[in-house]
C-alpha cells in the first residue's frame, strides 16, 4: 500500500472517528450525564467538609463544552489508530474485503480496548472510591489495558502460526482460547478494587456502568461501519480497474497468441 493511500486512510479515518465521537457524545450526555449528577449529588449529601474550595471548571461546562471536547478528541484519535492498523492489517488477517477488516478491527478494539479491562476494573461514578488510591487504579486499568491489547496481537500471530496445520478454524479456535487463559491468569494475579459504599445505590452504579459500556460500544460499532464504508469506497474502484486491466491483457494475449 502506496503512501498515498495510507495518507488518504488516515484521514477517512480520523473522519470515522469524529462521526463515531459525535454519536457516542449523544449517548453520553442522554445517558451517562444523569447518572454522573445523581453520583455527585449523592456525594454532597454526604460530605461532612464544608470547607471546599471553590471548584474550577463549573458542572454546566464540563456535562457540555468538557464533555464534547473529550468524546470528539478521543474519537479522531482512535480513527486515525484504527486506520493505521488497518492499512497494515488488510489483505494479512485472511481473505477479507475493506468493509469487513474495518468490522473485525472495531470490534477486535471494542473488546480488548474496553471490554476486558472493564471486566477487571469497572468504570465507577463520582463518589464511588477512595482518593488515595486513584493513581494506583488508573496505572492498573492502563496496565489492564496494554496487557489485553498484546496479548490480543500475540494470539492473532499464535494463530496465524497454526494455520497450516490446524485449519483456519481450529487456529483461531485454539488462540482465542489460549488468550482467554492467559488474560484470565493475568485478571487473577492483578489487585482489584472493591471500594463502592454501602449506601451507594446499587442501582444507580449499574445504571452508569452500562452507559459507560454503550457509549464504547456506540464508538467502535459506529467507526467500523463509517470506516469501512468510506474505505470500501476509495478502495474498491481501484481493485475493479486493476481487475479490468488484468483482464483487458489477457485477452489481448489470447488475440495476439
Amino acid at each position: 500500500m502506496n503512501s498515498i493511500s495510507v495518507r488518504a486512510l488516515l484521514v477517512r479515518g480520523m473522519l470515522a472517528g469524529l462521526a463515531a465521537g459525535a454519536l457516542a457524545l449523544v449517548v453520553a450526555y442522554f445517558l451517562g450525564e444523569s447518572r454522573v449528577d445523581a453520583a455527585i449529588a449523592l456525594e454532597e449529601a454526604h460530605s461532612h467538609d464544608h470547607g471546599g474550595g471553590e471548584e474550577l471548571v463549573s458542572r454546566a461546562m464540563q456535562s457540555t463544552a468538557g464533555l464534547a471536547t473529550g468524546v470528539l478528541v478521543f474519537g479522531v484519535a482512535i480513527g486515525g489508530i484504527a486506520a493505521l492498523v488497518f492499512c497494515y492489517a488488510l489483505g494479512r488477517i485472511g481473505r477479507f474485503g475493506p468493509r469487513a477488516t474495518a468490522a473485525l478491527i472495531a470490534g477486535a478494539a471494542l473488546l480488548t480496548v474496553y471490554i476486558v479491562p472493564f471486566l477487571k476494573y469497572p468504570a465507577n461514578p463520582p463518589a464511588v472510591g477512595n482518593p488515595d488510591t486513584i493513581g494506583r487504579r488508573t496505572a492498573l486499568f492502563f496496565l489492564m489495558v496494554a496487557l489485553s491489547v498484546l496479548l490480543a496481537v500475540a494470539a492473532v500471530i499464535f494463530g496465524k502460526r497454526l494455520a497450516p496445520r490446524l485449519g483456519n478454524w481450529n487456529a483461531t479456535i485454539t488462540a482465542s482460547a489460549a488468550y482467554v487463559v492467559v488474560i484470565g491468569v493475568a485478571c487473577a494475579f492483578l489487585p482489584s478494587f472493591d471500594e463502592v459504599g454501602k449506601d451507594f445505590p446499587a442501582g444507580l452504579l449499574w445504571e452508569f456502568r452500562l452507559a459507560t459500556l454503550a457509549v464504547q460500544a456506540t464508538l467502535w460499532i459506529t467507526f467500523g461501519l463509517v470506516f469501512g464504508w468510506l474505505t470500501e469506497r476509495l478502495l474498491a474502484p481501484r481493485a475493479d480497474s486493476v481487475r479490468a486491466g488484468k483482464g483487458a491483457a489477457n485477452r489481448a494475449a489470447t488475440a495476439a497468441g
